[in-house]
């Protein structure tokens, strides 16, 4: 049995991951969802980047986990790669839902073209150094029910900025990693080129799934069936 550690993308937290799981427990795994600081009910604490690599790193200390398969969704792939690569002999495997992948010395939002960035940057500015969470329309052509859009919408927060703008802390290249990356095809049929890169890497695999960006919501248990099927 494995230890999943469970990390949502931006604007959730660990409730996010309830329905997956509900599903790795009942197979015998453990799980611990993370929720990020700044985040859900977390949401009083500030944050960078870094602060959520040590949210992540200690849940796995403090619990003493082994055969730790660690993996972030969305935003959080930045985090969780950074931390998969300091649990030394603790990891089993790096699983990016649909992810950024961290690289060293970049941000989130470094890889965004110039308009994408100063967009970002005015957000940031007008909401105290919060990124605002996505309305209605963006949840559209996701595979997602007007129920899960809902809870979505009431359960979200505002993102921390700095977690978005500071620089990624690589201790380890990601490439040397038992990964699996997992591509919703909803949102993309093909992984970006930085990720399409590391999958030239032997420790690495591809996963497709025919869901949206979220497929904790969207697709549950197909997301828990990869995750249980993982070596």
């Amino acid at each position: 049995m494995a230890n999943f550690v469970l990390v949502p993308g931006a604007w959730l937290g660990a409730w996010a991951w309830d329905e997956v799981a509900d599903v790795l427990r009942d197979e015998g795994h453990g799980v611990f969802a993370v929720t990020l600081s700044g985040l859900a009910e977390r949401r009083d604490q500030d944050a960078g980047q870094q602060q959520h690599v040590e949210d992540v790193v200690t849940v796995v200390e403090e619990n003493d986990l082994r055969d730790v398969v660690l993996a972030g969704h969305s935003y959080s792939g930045i985090p969780v790669g950074q931390a998969a690569g300091r649990i030394g002999d603790r990891l089993r495997r790096v699983v990016y839902v649909d992810s950024n992948i961290p690289a060293d010395g970049q941000s989130f939002v470094d890889g965004w073209s110039e308009e994408g960035q100063a967009w970002v940057r005015g957000q940031l500015e007008s909401t105290d150094g919060y990124w605002p969470p996505l309305t209605a329309e963006d949840y559209v052509g996701q595979d997602l029910s007007d129920e899960s859009i809902a809870v979505i919408l009431e359960r979200g927060t505002p993102h921390p900025g700095r977690s978005i703008t500071e620089p990624a802390q690589l201790s380890r290249p990601i490439g040397e990693l038992p990964t699996t990356y997992i591509k919703c095809l909803m949102d993309g049929a093909t992984p970006s080129s930085a990720v399409a890169e590391q999958l030239a890497n032997p420790s690495w695999e591809l996963v497709e799934l025919n869901t949206g960006h979220w497929p904790m919501f969207s697709q549950p248990a197909a997301l828990a069936k990869v995750l249980t099927g993982l070596r």
